[in-house]
């Protein structure tokens, strides 16, 4: 049963309402009760009530119509309980004639809500974050009309725009001013380190201030307007894009349809009828497009809803006049703030950032691999930051913890920075022996070299101690472009390389892309397992092409000088043979040419994949040098995504299996003469660093600031007490040796 006809709710006129009691001066407490008093008049209710987060868990009832005064503030309830906690976790409207008997519901005495049959709750939200519930009831048993049920979540959205801009904060406040307190956020660690600094978004907030419409002709007028505008500015970047590889233009084409949708059009324009301004009725469908992304696992449909909310963000700043540039000033101390961000982006920032904290990415992304390169600290996956944090809060980021703190009090700043002044003070320590040798305490000297993959990672070479560069990584220069570099443009870059590491050895890595590293002009290819799929040299196999141009320029760049080249992801020794033949020929094509062939070559595989482990003999004697690639080894070792959160902790580099499988292949390297080295996170790491060198690796590369640390360590270490330590635990049964290693060096060091 639905609303009497002679009921019937109308939108625009309790927006005007709305309008007029936001419009009054009063407390906060004051204006959430007068509003209740609204809703629950206009939608023909005996009840109206108003439940606000009081923390991310905790639901709180601040305002009510109908329900027991007394309740107001002392009825709270988790994220997830009962009817209302559901909306708040879900998102999702619940409308019943009968909510005593709705699965989930829970009642509560002290509200005196028993008598109320019907129920219409709707989640208060603002671009996909709830900030409460809006709930009416009725004694009546009905369900609510389609257009009740839009008139509740039209107030709903303009309540959270009100308590944006801290319309419900002051004397009598019923809820504390947003963007004020202290915020934890718990995400992942995607490069190491720590740094304090103020917050600086990559995309400024578009705050709305006119959530209701005075004149809806007026605001069609602008909708139209800007809708024009941002159509043209698509087709502008689609007719500058013209040349370009097929899947930009796709990309651009998919802008072009959204921008060009008449439903999309359409839903704005009755928002807009209804009594929403230009700008909500904006967001109202941003908003919709942001629950949806939340709730979608395929990755095309999600691509295409960020593609509309991208498109969204474009047309209210058209709307609104809030572009990029605000006239804010960045901070001395940048930390940067976004949902994501490419590499080209990223680089244009440099050394400025202090720190980054990303909403989404992953350890593997475009935007880590240059925070690594940059010595950055980065953690991701911090939900919520972008809504939270505001341009200048004091932010400290901790990437060894994978934590950032916004608005933190002033104890966890003295914490943090006595943290930071212990590490300041290892960092003297290490730069005393940073030209002293890694000699461990039985004599054993094992070389240290550093990982790179920018010109800017050069300097380091000297100031970390290291001895060379054991990772050079080449697909850096390819993902910061928007074009296929030319191969005197890399000819000219690596020899620079080259130039910088004087005579220190330089081990370059060929072309790495596929999985999560995708050239934004090239088409992507859907797989169901990337990280397992086709990549590294793969494609470089199959589309020999780049690959003979990038041999080409390493080549050119040698310029006569020693030469160390290895293949990545190479599995079996048939992919290497054919890898390294591509090299014969790029070879006797620069003796052909006349260019000036390096004094020697080496040429090299990563061992990456357990398979290539278990290559017969001939592999290991064929190879120039093998270089064990850690991260990927230990994830599929151990089947256990890096990229996956759930899994990627529970698997220890210290297991007696993962050892024994590492022994088992330097034994195999010492058998056939294969010079070894290890390149990865865990060679940054000093225990983890300390026992591979104990199981017989002795070249370990690593990112520049991690040298210092493990020197520090190796010099303290007798490997072999260590390697008796290791044994003694993995005889015993154990399933990792870490509690015996570091209870062994707690008493040596």
């Amino acid at each position: 049963m639905t609303a009497p006809q002679e009921n019937r709710t109308d939108s625009r006129q309790m927006l005007g309402r709305l309008r007029s009691v936001m419009a009054e001066e009063a407390g906060g407490q004051t204006r959430l009760d007068r509003i209740t008093r609204l809703i629950a008049d206009e939608m023909h209710t005996e009840v109206c009530s108003i439940y606000l987060f009081r923390d991310q868990e905790t639901l709180e009832l601040c305002a009510t119509e109908g329900l027991n005064a007394d309740a107001v503030h002392h009825t709270r309830m988790r994220l997830g309980e009962g009817l209302v906690g559901r909306i708040a976790k879900r998102g999702k409207i619940v409308n019943t004639d009968n909510a005593p008997g709705t699965p989930g519901f829970r009642y509560m005495p002290e509200t005196g809500e028993e008598a109320y049959s019907s129920m219409l709750g709707v989640p208060i939200q603002r671009l996909g974050e709830t900030l409460g519930v809006l709930v009416v009831q009725s004694k009546e048993a009905r369900r609510f009309s389609d257009e009740e049920v839009y008139a509740v979540e039209v107030v709903a959205m303009v309540i959270a725009e009100m308590a944006e801009l801290g319309a419900f904060v002051g004397e009598g406040a019923a809820m504390s001013a947003r963007h004020q307190q202290a915020v934890l956020f718990s995400g992942a660690t995607g490069q190491e380190g720590a740094a304090q600094g103020h917050v600086w978004l990559h995309e400024p907030r578009v705050v709305v201030t006119n959530p209701i419409a005075d004149d809806p002709h007026r605001e069609l007028e602008r909708l139209t307007t800007a809708v024009e505008e941002l159509r043209v500015g698509v087709d502008r970047m689609l007719s500058n894009a013209a040349s370009g590889d097929s899947a930009q233009l796709q990309v651009l084409e998919a802008y072009r349809m959204f921008a060009n949708s008449k439903g999309w059009m359409r839903r704005m324009e009755e928002d807009i009828a209804r009594g929403l301004s230009a700008e909500a009725a904006v967001e109202k469908e941003q908003s919709a497009a942001r629950a949806r992304m939340s709730q979608v696992t395929d990755a095309y449909l999600r691509d295409r809803l960020h593609d509309l909310d991208d498109l969204s963000n474009r047309l209210l700043r058209i709307l609104t006049g809030q572009g990029n540039e605000t006239g804010a000033e960045m901070p001395p101390d940048p930390i940067l703030i976004a949902r994501n961000i490419g590499p080209a982006e990223l680089l244009d920032y440099g050394r400025r950032l202090k720190g980054i904290v990303l909403e989404e990415g992953s350890v593997g992304s475009h935007a880590a691999i240059v925070a690594r390169a940059l010595a950055i600290p980065l953690v991701i996956h911090a939900e919520r930051v972008t809504t939270e944090a505001l341009n200048g809060d004091l932010i400290l980021v901790d990437g060894d913890q994978g934590v950032a703190h916004l608005r933190p009090d002033e104890s966890v700043v003295t914490a943090f920075r006595d943290k930071m002044a212990m590490q300041a003070k290892a960092q003297e320590r290490y730069a005393s022996i940073r030209d002293k040798p890694a000699e461990t305490l039985c004599g054993t000297r094992i070389a240290l070299t550093m990982n790179a993959g920018l010109m800017a990672d050069l300097p380091s070479l000297q100031g970390s101690g290291a001895e060379g560069v054991g990772l050079f990584r080449t697909e850096l220069q390819f993902l910061i472009r928007n074009h296929m570099p030319k191969r005197a443009e890399l000819s000219e870059l690596y020899a620079r390389v080259m130039d910088a590491a004087g005579d220190k050895r330089v081990v370059f890595r060929t072309l790495d892309i596929g999985s999560d590293k995708v050239l934004p002009y090239m088409k992507a290819v859907e797989e169901p397992n990337p990280a397992l799929g086709w990549r590294a040299v793969r494609i470089a196999m199959d589309r020999p092409g780049v690959m003979r141009m990038q041999l080409q320029a390493l080549l050119r760049a040698a310029k006569g000088r020693p030469l160390s080249v290895m293949f990545p992801f190479v599995a079996q020794r048939e992919e290497f043979s054919a890898a390294r033949a591509e090299m014969e020929k790029a070879l006797e094509r620069e003796r052909i040419l006349g260019h000036p062939l390096p004094e020697s070559l080496e040429v090299g595989a990563m061992l990456e994949t357990p398979s290539l482990a278990f290559s017969p003999d001939s592999l290991y004697r064929e190879v120039d040098f093998l270089s064990i690639g850690g991260n990927d080894l230990k994830q599929f070792f151990f089947a256990a995504d890096r990229e996956n959160e759930l899994v990627r902790r529970r698997y220890d580099t210290l297991n007696v299996s993962f050892l024994r499988f590492l022994e088992w292949i330097v034994e195999r390297c010492a058998e056939n003469g294969t010079p070894l080295s290890f390149c990865g996170e865990d060679a940054g790491r000093p225990v983890e660093a300390a026992c591979i060198a104990a199981i017989g690796l002795r070249s370990l590369s690593m990112r520049p600031a991690s040298i210092g640390p493990v020197k520090s360590i190796l010099r303290r270490t007798d490997l072999t007490e260590l390697k008796s330590v290791i044994d003694n635990a993995r005889d015993s049964g154990v399933q990792s040796v870490r509690p015996a290693v570091m209870e062994y060096l707690r008493g040596k060091l």
